[in-house]
């Protein structure tokens, strides 16, 4: 089963497998109870029409595969595992049909991804050290992905972006599966101060510098984080911004 094939996946159904019904259904979504957490109240939304869900009582959300490893606490590739070991009695793994302009806009892409895990290839390690930044810093926050295009093998780093697709790189190809930015949100209070990179390499370099030069007190989450992954995403950013007090644009 490819990524887009697990993501393809009801999560109405996949969850209705597990007995979870919605309490509540309003058309095109359910209100259920969190299948993360002790949930009294109905906070968990599974909009039916994008296949995407939202926990509103974390703030997490995301696609199946998402949903999959916070239930299971393991990677993309152990979720695709877990989804492949379902009954197939009680759920497609091809899901429902996406809309016309989703299918379109995945049919156009040349990337057939293979696999995800966490990052351990030693090229792509030595690639980040020669970039200058701490494999050990960036871990959490890229892996690596094995994918064709062209009936061609590759691989390289992956960044996950907020629709669920990814940057990649690897020293001789940048592109990625589909465009977005991540917006990296810290939990508890909201934060006042935003910092806005270009790039994921350029986020991974100021974390980098920062862990080197306050090793004791990095202050990374007193501030939240945006990455355009692409100076077309600006207008995408522009009403993720534009609730916060302070904005540092950390650009090229």
């Amino acid at each position: 089963m490819t990524y887009k094939e697990a993501n393809n996946i009801s999560i109405k159904d996949y969850l209705n497998s597990l007995g979870i019904q919605p309490v509540t259904e309003k058309g095109s979504y359910g209100m259920y109870r969190s299948p993360l957490r002790e949930d009294n109240t109905p906070s968990f939304k599974v909009d039916y029409n994008a296949n995407l869900w939202c926990d509103y009582g974390t703030g997490e959300g995301g696609t199946l595969i998402d949903l999959v490893m916070k239930q299971h606490g393991c990677n993309a590739y152990g979720a695709i595992c877990r989804l492949e070991q379902g009954d197939t009695a009680s759920f497609s793994f091809h899901g429902k049909e996406l809309p016309e302009r989703d299918t379109k806009r995945q049919a156009a892409s040349p990337i057939e991804i293979r696999r995800i895990q966490p990052l351990q290839n030693p090229a792509l390690i030595r690639y980040l050290q020669e970039r200058g930044i701490s494999p050990g810093t960036a871990s959490p926050y890229v892996q690596e992905m094995y994918y064709r295009i062209g009936g061609k093998p590759y691989f390289a780093l992956a960044f996950r972006n907020d629709s669920g697709g990814y940057e990649l790189r690897n020293p001789r190809f940048k592109g990625s599966t589909s465009k977005d930015i991540t917006h990296i949100r810290q939990q508890g209070e909201p934060r006042e101060k935003c910092l806005v990179f270009e790039g994921f390499m350029d986020y991974l370099s100021f974390l980098t510098l920062r862990m080197k030069n306050c090793p004791t007190m990095p202050d990374l989450d007193r501030q939240d984080y945006v990455i355009l992954n692409s100076t077309a995403n600006v207008p995408k950013a522009i009403d993720v911004l534009y609730p916060y007090e302070r904005i540092h644009c950390m650009l090229d």
